[in-house]
């Protein structure tokens, strides 16, 4: 099937007119895409909530849609991408109008003072002067440029046209990509505080049951796993802020901003099933990815040079000029001379040369190089066509591959957050005396075990986070490599969807409500599309915490 779509995409390239190599509009219709369907996640113990922005810069709240349509708005690529469509419309302005001559307005004084000759071969001496007041055409017009150039400009046109698109969902991958690294820079932050506040516990609890139930020696492993939880939180904060600085840069906000998300950091994109064979979503992507669009509208141009070529020797070029100046410019005007400086007898005078002229470059040797060189680009643009079809289908095979593997490790990630609590409540909770050896008591749990759980459970904060945002970074990689307009997701309406309270699972009984409040509910996104009949509506794009149930 792959080496079929290949045909496929290079005879579009060659013929042009298919519709499925046509470029996207920005203002086109929602193309198809896979159903979506819910990733499946074990609800996981409560992850701590992220406290507010560091008193470091300004805070500016934002959430995932809000980041999505400031993509749009100013970036330089965008900016960018459209001035190159801007100078390719005056490009192809300019090869339409190629037929229409130059017009000149102008002053003509002429001075002659001695020896001269007559047409017919006799020299004299004579003084004279002249002077025109007029305008005059000028136009030297290849049949052949004015014929094949415009379809080339057209052409480009397209390419910069698809450009621009591709600007558009490149840019909005970038704006994605730095909201979720925020995200998963703010939820280590919340992780890490939540790590040091039972680490700060496990101190104050060792340094009671020490050294009468354990080893003086265990306060201080309690307090260098607290310090080091500090150097985990501080660490946390600086990853933030090295992560807004890096989307306030591609969003350009005022330098100093600091990006605080609205949404929760487990919030987990949902815009398609990482189970959908890929074989399915290759034929999507080499469909409609704006870079092959672009890259077939260059073949296409290549083309029409080519036959400019090939037809050059054979179509005249066309000269229009005034002659009625001493220097061709001036066709006519008001026009009068005499003798010496003598400058009278004014009146009306009005002269043109046109000519038709077939040139044969080089006697016929450049013009047969200039051919082979105008093959030779196109060529060139369509193997370059072949290697952007190969770099878009390694593009959705490798979006594919880390959406599944992100689905997975999220759910491992989230059981491992839930194991990692419980270990760590209990161990904490375990520095008390309950159990009698000998004459003595002794702990339930010993020091050493529960500072190994609170640094498991910190790492396990780390990987939950880490999931989080691959999963969320990889959807948004295979909607922009499957070629779907960022557009659509700029312009989402949002709903708000309850989303209930993690809780830890509790074995062989229905799970008891937490205590604590439930977490606010999270915007959902959904795009709107209208597919044509009879092809079924798609699913729509959720976006919920990951871990809900």
């Amino acid at each position: 099937m792959r080496g079929a779509w290949y045909r496929r995409v290079i005879a579009c390239a060659a013929l042009g007119a298919v519709p499925a190599c046509a470029p996207i509009r920005p203002d086109a219709p929602a193309p198809m895409r896979p159903a979506v369907a819910p990733v499946e996640v074990k609800s996981v113990a409560n992850v701590p909530a992220p406290p507010p922005a560091v008193a470091v810069g300004t805070p500016l709240p934002i959430d995932l849609p809000t980041a999505l349509a400031l993509a749009r708005a100013n970036p330089l690529d965008i900016q960018i991408a459209g001035e190159r469509l801007r100078a390719a419309s005056a490009a192809l302005d300019r090869a339409n109008v190629i037929w229409l001559p130059n017009v000149g307005l102008g002053l003509d004084y002429y001075r002659h003072d001695g020896r001269i000759q007559d047409i017919a071969g006799v020299v004299f001496t004579t003084s004279r002067s002249s002077f025109l007041v007029g305008a005059g055409p000028t136009a030297i017009v290849p049949v052949g440029d004015a014929m094949y150039a415009p379809l080339a400009a057209r052409q480009v046109v397209r390419a910069r046209r698809a450009d621009v698109q591709t600007a558009h969902n490149d840019t909005t991958l970038a704006v994605a990509e730095a909201y979720f690294t925020v995200q998963q820079a703010r939820g280590d932050v919340g992780g890490a505080l939540d790590a040091l506040r039972r680490a700060e516990e496990l101190v104050r609890l060792t340094e009671k049951v020490a050294p009468d139930l354990a080893p003086a020696v265990e306060i201080n492993r309690a307090k260098a796993e607290a310090a080091r939880r500090r150097l985990a939180v501080e660490a946390a904060h600086e990853r933030w802020q090295v992560a807004s600085a890096d989307l306030a840069r591609v969003l350009r906000l005022e330098p100093g901003t600091l990006v605080e998300p609205t949404d929760e950091p487990a919030l987990a994109v949902e815009l398609f099933d990482p189970g959908t064979p890929v074989a399915d979503l290759v034929p999507v992507a080499l469909t409609n990815r704006p870079e092959l669009a672009a890259d077939q509208a260059l073949i296409q141009a290549a083309l029409a040079r080519v036959r400019q070529e090939r037809v050059r020797p054979f179509v005249p070029t066309v000269a229009l000029r005034g002659v009625g100046s001493n220097v061709p410019g001036l066709a006519g005007g008001y026009f009068g001379g005499g003798i010496n400086a003598d400058v009278g007898n004014f009146g009306g005078r009005f002269s043109f040369d046109l000519q038709a002229v077939w040139e044969v470059q080089n006697l016929g040797f450049g013009n047969r190089a200039t051919v082979r060189e105008r093959e030779a680009e196109r060529r060139a643009a369509l193997l370059g066509l072949i290697r952007t079809q190969e770099r878009v289908t390694a593009e959705v095979v490798q979006a594919h591959a880390q959406a599944r593997g992100a689905a997975n490790r999220l759910r491992a990630a989230a059981d491992g957050v839930a194991h990692a609590a419980e270990v760590t409540e209990k161990n904490v909770r375990g520095l008390v005396p309950g159990k009698r050896v000998g004459d003595q008591l002794a702990l339930v749990f010993r020091p050493q075990e529960a500072v190994a759980a609170v640094a498991a459970l910190d790492q396990a904060y780390r990987d939950y986070f880490a999931a989080v945002g691959d999963n969320n970074r990889a959807q948004f990689r295979l909607y922009r490599a499957l070629g779907h307009p960022a557009q659509n997701l700029g312009d989402v309406p949002t709903r708000v969807v309850p989303v209930p309270a993690l809780a830890a699972p509790a074995p062989k009984a229905e799970p008891k409500a937490d205590p604590k409040p439930a977490p606010p509910a999270v915007p959902a996104v959904r795009a709107e599309q209208n597919p044509p009949p009879p092809a079924p509506r798609p699913a729509e794009p959720v976006w919920r915490t990951a871990g809900g149930s």
